[in-house]
Protein backbone atom coordinates (compact mmCIF):
# COMPACT_ATOMS: atom_id res chain seq x y z
CA UNK A 1 0.00 0.00 0.00
CA UNK A 2 1.60 3.58 -0.82
CA UNK A 3 2.27 5.97 2.29
CA UNK A 4 0.57 9.49 1.80
CA UNK A 5 2.00 12.74 2.46
CA UNK A 6 0.22 15.59 3.28
CA UNK A 7 2.32 18.75 1.66
CA UNK A 8 1.21 21.73 3.80
CA UNK A 9 2.95 24.92 2.28
CA UNK A 10 0.87 28.28 0.34
CA UNK A 11 3.44 28.09 -1.97
CA UNK A 12 2.10 26.78 -5.31
CA UNK A 13 5.00 26.48 -6.98
CA UNK A 14 6.96 24.58 -3.78
CA UNK A 15 4.13 22.22 -3.66
CA UNK A 16 4.27 21.27 -7.09
CA UNK A 17 7.48 20.10 -6.96
CA UNK A 18 6.77 18.48 -4.25
CA UNK A 19 3.91 16.67 -5.35
CA UNK A 20 5.86 15.49 -8.35
CA UNK A 21 9.12 14.45 -6.62
CA UNK A 22 6.95 12.00 -4.41
CA UNK A 23 4.59 10.83 -6.84
CA UNK A 24 7.81 9.74 -8.64
CA UNK A 25 8.75 7.94 -5.35
CA UNK A 26 4.95 6.16 -4.94
CA UNK A 27 3.84 8.13 -2.77
CA UNK A 28 0.35 9.65 -2.43
CA UNK A 29 0.19 13.36 -1.91
CA UNK A 30 -2.42 15.52 -0.23
CA UNK A 31 -2.43 19.42 0.02
CA UNK A 32 -3.09 22.16 2.28
CA UNK A 33 -2.59 25.62 1.61
CA UNK A 34 -3.31 27.37 4.85
CA UNK A 35 -3.05 26.02 9.03
CA UNK A 36 -6.96 26.28 8.76
CA UNK A 37 -6.73 24.46 5.83
CA UNK A 38 -4.65 21.55 6.93
CA UNK A 39 -6.74 20.69 10.20
CA UNK A 40 -9.26 20.31 7.59
CA UNK A 41 -7.65 17.54 5.99
CA UNK A 42 -6.37 16.34 8.82
CA UNK A 43 -10.04 15.52 10.35
CA UNK A 44 -11.17 13.06 7.52
CA UNK A 45 -7.46 12.21 6.15
CA UNK A 46 -4.33 10.42 8.56
CA UNK A 47 -1.35 10.69 6.23
CA UNK A 48 1.65 8.30 6.94
CA UNK A 49 3.80 11.88 6.79
CA UNK A 50 3.76 15.68 7.25
CA UNK A 51 5.43 18.58 5.24
CA UNK A 52 4.99 21.32 7.73
CA UNK A 53 5.92 24.62 6.21
CA UNK A 54 5.64 28.02 9.17
CA UNK A 55 4.86 30.72 7.24
CA UNK A 56 0.90 29.96 6.26
CA UNK A 57 -1.50 32.00 6.14
CA UNK A 58 -4.28 31.96 8.92
CA UNK A 59 -2.85 29.60 11.44
CA UNK A 60 0.73 29.17 11.19
CA UNK A 61 3.12 26.39 11.68
CA UNK A 62 4.00 26.81 14.69
CA UNK A 63 0.24 26.88 15.77
CA UNK A 64 -0.51 23.68 13.72
CA UNK A 65 2.24 21.65 14.78
CA UNK A 66 1.26 21.12 18.57
CA UNK A 67 -2.39 19.35 17.31
CA UNK A 68 -0.68 16.88 15.23
CA UNK A 69 -0.69 13.78 16.92
CA UNK A 70 0.74 10.58 16.22
CA UNK A 71 2.02 11.75 12.80
CA UNK A 72 6.16 12.42 12.02
CA UNK A 73 6.14 15.98 10.64
CA UNK A 74 9.31 17.42 8.91
CA UNK A 75 9.67 21.23 9.16
CA UNK A 76 10.27 22.65 5.55
CA UNK A 77 11.13 26.53 6.41
CA UNK A 78 13.52 28.96 5.62
CA UNK A 79 13.96 29.89 9.22
CA UNK A 80 17.45 29.50 10.18
CA UNK A 81 17.54 30.05 13.87
CA UNK A 82 18.73 27.26 15.61
CA UNK A 83 16.98 28.15 18.99
CA UNK A 84 13.69 28.12 16.98
CA UNK A 85 14.66 25.02 15.57
CA UNK A 86 15.45 23.29 18.78
CA UNK A 87 12.15 24.74 20.43
CA UNK A 88 10.23 23.29 17.52
CA UNK A 89 11.53 19.77 17.92
CA UNK A 90 10.49 20.22 21.28
CA UNK A 91 7.35 21.16 20.29
CA UNK A 92 6.72 17.62 18.18
CA UNK A 93 8.32 17.82 15.16
CA UNK A 94 10.59 14.89 14.24
CA UNK A 95 12.86 16.66 11.80
CA UNK A 96 13.29 20.23 10.39
CA UNK A 97 14.96 20.90 6.60
CA UNK A 98 16.39 24.33 5.85
CA UNK A 99 14.75 25.84 2.53
CA UNK A 100 16.31 25.98 0.18
CA UNK A 101 16.84 22.21 0.17
CA UNK A 102 17.60 19.10 -1.86
CA UNK A 103 14.91 17.11 -3.28
CA UNK A 104 17.26 14.05 -3.05
CA UNK A 105 18.34 14.83 0.85
CA UNK A 106 14.61 15.64 1.71
CA UNK A 107 13.16 12.13 -0.01
CA UNK A 108 16.06 10.51 2.28
CA UNK A 109 15.08 11.77 5.32
CA UNK A 110 11.28 10.93 4.55
CA UNK A 111 12.25 7.72 3.69
CA UNK A 112 14.15 7.27 7.40
CA UNK A 113 11.26 8.46 8.75
CA UNK A 114 8.59 6.51 7.65
CA UNK A 115 11.03 3.49 8.09
CA UNK A 116 11.24 4.71 11.86
CA UNK A 117 7.53 4.93 11.95
CA UNK A 118 7.08 1.40 11.06
CA UNK A 119 9.80 0.06 13.44
CA UNK A 120 7.81 2.11 16.08
CA UNK A 121 3.84 0.54 15.02
CA UNK A 122 5.42 -2.64 15.15
CA UNK A 123 6.79 -2.07 18.99
CA UNK A 124 3.59 -0.39 19.82
CA UNK A 125 1.15 -3.77 18.36
CA UNK A 126 3.61 -6.00 20.23
CA UNK A 127 2.84 -4.08 23.84
CA UNK A 128 0.37 -4.29 25.96
CA UNK A 129 -0.82 -1.30 28.29
CA UNK A 130 0.99 -2.74 30.48
CA UNK A 131 4.28 -4.39 29.09
CA UNK A 132 6.36 -3.39 26.14
CA UNK A 133 9.76 -4.93 25.08
CA UNK A 134 12.60 -3.37 22.23
CA UNK A 135 14.89 -5.95 21.79
CA UNK A 136 16.12 -7.32 24.86
CA UNK A 137 14.67 -5.32 27.68
CA UNK A 138 11.23 -5.95 28.45
CA UNK A 139 9.66 -3.63 31.06
CA UNK A 140 6.32 -4.68 33.17
CA UNK A 141 4.45 -1.59 34.41
CA UNK A 142 2.14 -3.59 37.00
CA UNK A 143 5.14 -5.17 38.70
CA UNK A 144 7.12 -2.20 38.24
CA UNK A 145 10.00 -4.22 36.93
CA UNK A 146 12.27 -4.08 33.79
CA UNK A 147 14.25 -7.67 32.43
CA UNK A 148 17.41 -7.66 30.04
CA UNK A 149 18.21 -11.01 29.54
CA UNK A 150 17.99 -12.76 32.74
CA UNK A 151 18.28 -10.30 34.54
CA UNK A 152 15.55 -8.39 36.36
CA UNK A 153 15.62 -5.20 38.16
CA UNK A 154 13.31 -2.83 40.30
CA UNK A 155 11.84 0.09 39.29
CA UNK A 156 10.29 3.37 41.23
CA UNK A 157 6.67 4.24 39.38
CA UNK A 158 8.38 7.02 38.05
CA UNK A 159 11.55 5.16 36.39
CA UNK A 160 9.21 2.60 34.95
CA UNK A 161 6.69 5.58 33.99
CA UNK A 162 9.87 7.42 32.08
CA UNK A 163 10.85 4.33 30.83
CA UNK A 164 8.19 3.28 28.98
CA UNK A 165 7.78 6.61 27.23
CA UNK A 166 10.97 6.31 25.87
CA UNK A 167 10.84 2.59 24.88
CA UNK A 168 7.31 3.71 22.78
CA UNK A 169 9.72 5.81 21.81
CA UNK A 170 12.87 3.91 20.99
CA UNK A 171 15.59 4.96 18.29
CA UNK A 172 13.94 8.41 18.28
CA UNK A 173 14.66 11.47 20.76
CA UNK A 174 12.08 12.41 23.30
CA UNK A 175 11.94 15.93 24.46
CA UNK A 176 11.86 17.00 28.24
CA UNK A 177 8.53 18.57 27.81
CA UNK A 178 7.32 15.73 26.46
CA UNK A 179 8.23 13.13 28.96
CA UNK A 180 7.01 15.90 31.95
CA UNK A 181 3.63 16.47 30.36
CA UNK A 182 2.85 12.74 29.80
CA UNK A 183 3.89 11.29 33.44
CA UNK A 184 3.13 14.22 35.60
CA UNK A 185 0.00 13.02 36.89
CA UNK A 186 0.85 10.07 38.24
CA UNK A 187 4.25 11.03 39.37
CA UNK A 188 4.55 13.67 40.96
CA UNK A 189 7.85 13.69 42.29
CA UNK A 190 8.80 14.00 39.07
CA UNK A 191 9.69 17.52 37.65
CA UNK A 192 12.00 19.49 35.48
CA UNK A 193 14.81 19.80 37.90
CA UNK A 194 14.52 16.29 39.06
CA UNK A 195 14.05 14.38 36.00
CA UNK A 196 17.56 13.99 34.91
CA UNK A 197 18.58 12.06 38.24
CA UNK A 198 15.37 9.93 37.49
CA UNK A 199 16.85 8.96 33.71
CA UNK A 200 20.41 8.49 35.86
CA UNK A 201 19.21 6.11 38.14
CA UNK A 202 17.20 4.28 35.29
CA UNK A 203 20.44 4.23 33.27
CA UNK A 204 22.74 2.90 35.63
CA UNK A 205 20.24 -0.26 36.68
CA UNK A 206 19.90 -1.24 32.94
CA UNK A 207 24.09 -0.54 33.00
CA UNK A 208 23.83 -3.00 35.88
CA UNK A 209 21.91 -5.78 34.95
CA UNK A 210 23.46 -6.01 31.13
CA UNK A 211 26.22 -3.83 31.08
CA UNK A 212 24.40 -1.31 28.11
CA UNK A 213 23.95 2.11 28.08
CA UNK A 214 20.70 2.22 26.75
CA UNK A 215 19.62 5.93 27.03
CA UNK A 216 21.19 8.57 25.59
CA UNK A 217 21.21 12.49 25.94
CA UNK A 218 20.19 14.46 22.85
CA UNK A 219 21.85 17.65 23.08
CA UNK A 220 19.46 20.21 23.03
CA UNK A 221 16.11 18.03 22.89
CA UNK A 222 16.22 15.52 25.53
CA UNK A 223 16.88 11.19 25.80
CA UNK A 224 16.74 8.64 23.41
CA UNK A 225 16.41 4.79 24.06
CA UNK A 226 18.23 2.77 22.03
Amino acid sequence: MNRTILIIDDDVNIGNMLSEALNGEGYEVLRAYSGTEALMVLEKNRPDLILLDLMLPGLSGEEVLPRIKGIPVIVVSAKTDVNHKVRLLYDGASDYITKPFVISELLARIAALLRLSSVQSKVSEEASDDMISVGEVSLNMSLLSVKTGENEISLTRTEAAILYILMQNANRPVGRSTILDRISENTPDCTERSLKQHISNIRKKLQSADGIDHIEAVYGIGFKFS
